[in-house]
């Protein structure tokens, strides 16, 4: 899924990542069809059901607004980024978001 050191011996990490992306509206087509293909594996894997970002919520143990919370958070930090002519990537936003509350 993702060729970076960043992710060696972490794999939920990048998934992580992802649905941070998608939270935000960031996620591509791509990344998405990818991710739904992968469902039925990562049901397996971690024993419940339901689309790829419900089983990483699962997983991850975000409660069931997370989604809408991540996307409030990315607001605020992308208006503050702005407001003080700062770039702030979605990926970027994404990585410091999973850093600072997903312990893998």
């Amino acid at each position: 899924m993702a060729e970076n050191p960043r992710y060696d011996g972490k794999p939920l990490l990048r998934l992580a990542e992802l649905y941070v992306l998608r939270a935000i509206g960031e996620l591509s087509q791509a990344e998405e069809d990818k991710l739904a293909a992968m469902a039925p594996n990562l049901r397996k894997t971690y024993g419940v059901d339901g689309a790829w970002h419900e089983v990483i919520a699962h997983a991850l143990k975000f409660p069931p607004n997370a989604a809408e919370i991540i996307n409030t958070l990315w607001q605020k930090s992308a208006a503050m980024a702005k407001a003080n002519k700062v770039p702030l990537a979605p990926q970027t936003f994404a990585e410091m978001f999973v850093d600072s509350n997903v312990v893998n």
